[in-house]
């Protein structure tokens, strides 16, 4: 019996030791992991923007005289050469000869548009050649394989480019032969005797098919030369300004592929970065510093069908494509960490220097064990971080690592 009590008691003593050896043994701790991934990887510059017409039409009067009542109403279309105001010409006997001359120079004035259009034309058609026969270079060496796939599709985004530019010369053209054919008339109406031309309207066209932007002068009145009438615009010609700091714009080159959100569609829009001013301009921020910045210039390169909703001034938010990788391998941006004690600095978008050491690391589960892995990363964005070397596809690493992980530190997953 006695035994028997010496057995139970040693047997509860072993007990109650393992049971506080299991209470004070360490656990594993807790982490979020996150798998190393390979795809697509881009860093964007991130703005709001807001569209506007490409080109805009302010309609003036040619001539001085008598307005009747302009009907149109803002949003109205109209067709090119369509009429949008009557003008009867009120000459004073004093003012005939001056305004002849007046006349006589928006002639030669148009006149000279029309060549420097012309002129324009034949530039923007060279420049077009010079593009598809560098596309067609870079098709025959990507077949082959000498060069990267996004030197292809900048080639061909300089090719659309250069049509939109012929597009455009061509516009300009037809805009400055309207000017030179309205000139003329109107220099006819004055030329004309002064009994003769009381009693009848010289009708103001329209220069291009748009639409009534704004009506600024609606009312009947005597108006003299140059008085603004009436505003017009092609929407189906929307382009996208945003207003970058100076540093960004640097990255933002001509070319770049940009995508257009936030703008009140199903989906995100195409677009591509036209060109960026020459120009800065200070603007005070919101909370209150000045700020050096510069309008970039965005066309829109998805099918009209999918934005055709979108008007004059409409806000929208833009990310413009700095950098591309196709098979990028990255990690959660929340999982690099820099190196404890290392010195060097790191640049904005967290790039590596060629010959310096690796300054970034993450913790990669190994065995059910943290291990700290030196990793040297070529990009980062809000979101992922691209790494050159130092981790395979498929590695679990650990996101967000609280203080508690080591290198050979136990970890398990959090249990969602």
């Amino acid at each position: 019996m006695k035994h028997k009590t010496w057995f139970i008691a040693a047997a509860i003593v072993i007990a109650l030791v393992l049971a506080l050896a299991w209470a004070f043994a360490p656990r594993p701790v807790e982490v979020e992991l996150a798998p190393v991934t390979q795809g697509r990887f881009e860093t964007t510059i991130d703005e709001d923007g807001k569209t506007r017409l490409a080109d805009r039409y302010v309609v003036s009067a040619p001539l001085a005289g008598r307005l009747a009542r302009i009907g149109l109403k803002e949003g109205d279309s109209v067709a090119a050469e369509a009429p949008l105001a009557t003008l009867t010409p009120v000459l004073p006997a004093m003012l005939d000869e001056r305004s002849l001359r007046e006349q006589a120079a928006r002639v030669d004035a148009a006149q000279d548009n029309v060549q420097r259009a012309a002129t324009r034309i034949a530039r923007a058609q060279v420049s077009l050649e010079q593009a598809k026969n560098e596309a067609r270079r870079s098709e025959q060496l990507a077949q082959q394989g000498f060069i990267a796939p996004t030197k292809l599709d900048n080639d061909r985004l300089n090719t659309l480019a250069a049509e939109r530019e012929v597009e455009s010369a061509a516009a300009e053209r037809r805009i400055a032969a309207h000017d030179l054919e309205q000139a003329r008339a109107a220099l006819g109406a004055v030329r004309q005797p002064a009994g003769t031309t009381g009693q009848r309207g010289f009708a103001v066209r329209a220069p291009v098919t748009g639409r009534v932007l704004r009506v600024l002068q609606a009312s009947e009145a005597v108006v003299a030369l140059g008085t603004p009438l009436i505003e017009l615009g092609d929407t189906s010609r929307l382009e996208v300004v945003a207003e970058l700091l100076t540093t960004d714009a640097l990255a933002a080159k001509p070319g770049s592929r940009v995508i257009i959100e936030r703008w009140g569609g199903p989906a995100n829009l195409e677009g591509r970065v036209r060109s960026v001013e020459p120009a800065a301009f200070t603007k005070v921020s919101a909370l209150g510093v000045e700020e050096q910045r510069v309008r970039v210039l965005i066309d829109i390169t998805s099918p009209q069908a999918q934005w055709q909703a979108l008007g004059d001034g409409y806000r929208v938010g833009v990310r413009i494509v700095t950098l591309a990788e196709d098979k990028a391998l990255q990690v959660p941006v929340s999982a690099v960490f820099p190196l404890p004690g290392d010195a060097a600095g790191s640049d904005a978008s967290g790039n590596a220097n060629s010959g310096s050491a690796p300054r970034f690391a993450v913790f990669v589960v190994d065995g059910g064990r943290a291990k700290q892995v030196s990793v040297l990363l070529a990009a980062r964005n809000g979101s992922a971080a691209w790494v050159k070397s130092g981790l395979a596809t498929g590695q679990q690493v650990i996101v967000y690592p609280p203080a508690a992980v080591r290198d050979g530190v136990r970890v398990a997953a959090r249990k969602v």
